[in-house]
């Protein structure tokens, strides 16, 4: 029995010690052409990169430029109670949805991975209970609401009412890039005290 014990706790570590090889981390591909099209990476940040990386997922194109999914978005937003955090998008117990700052990414993708996973700290995750498709469309909402044109058309106390269409060129840019001086290239050679 002593030696089957043993048996077995070798093979558990051996196990453990196999799933810790790299760290305990998955690799983060060095540039954008290596990112699978089965996720979506969650931070734009990645070392040793002046820009950050990010995933299209071509699930998203259906909600750009579409009314209906952010009609429904609001819709959805109200019935789900997402209002009872975020006071209607611009913040309370959970972060605004109206400004220029997103923690996990502002993206179609980005947002829809943050419905689906949840965030530590209160984000509840939704992924598996509540239908993709209405993931897909409460993040085609909440992406309009710091749009220009969606704050421009507040008229009253309730913001985001009156919501607009997400364009395509709101998304562009697939990554995020450090303020000019503020972290290290990686390509220069820094001199120490002289």
């Amino acid at each position: 029995m002593c030696s089957r014990f043993r048996i077995e706790c070798v093979a558990a570590a051996a196990v453990l010690l196999a799933g810790c090889s790299n760290g305990g981390h998955a690799a983060l591909p060095q540039d954008q052409s290596k990112v699978g099209a089965g996720g979506v990476v969650a931070s734009a940040l990645a070392p040793g990169l002046n820009h950050g990386i990010a995933t299209p997922d071509p699930r998203a194109a259906g909600y750009y430029d579409n009314a209906d999914a952010v009609t429904t978005g609001k819709r959805l937003f109200g019935q789900y109670n997402c209002s009872g955090c975020h006071s209607n998008g611009g913040g309370g117990m959970g972060p605004s949805l109206m400004d220029d700052e997103w923690v996990y990414g502002g993206r179609l993708e980005q947002i829809h991975q943050t419905l689906v996973e949840g965030r530590p700290n209160g984000m509840p995750t939704w992924g598996g209970k509540i239908p993709d498709e209405q993931l897909w469309q409460l993040s085609t909402y909440v992406r309009s609401m710091s749009l220009p044109e969606t704050l421009a058309a507040q008229h009253g106390p309730t913001p985001s009412q009156s919501p607009a269409p997400v364009p395509r060129s709101a998304d562009q840019d697939l990554g995020w890039s450090a303020p000019a001086g503020t972290t290290n290239d990686y390509t220069t050679t820094v001199a120490g005290p002289e």
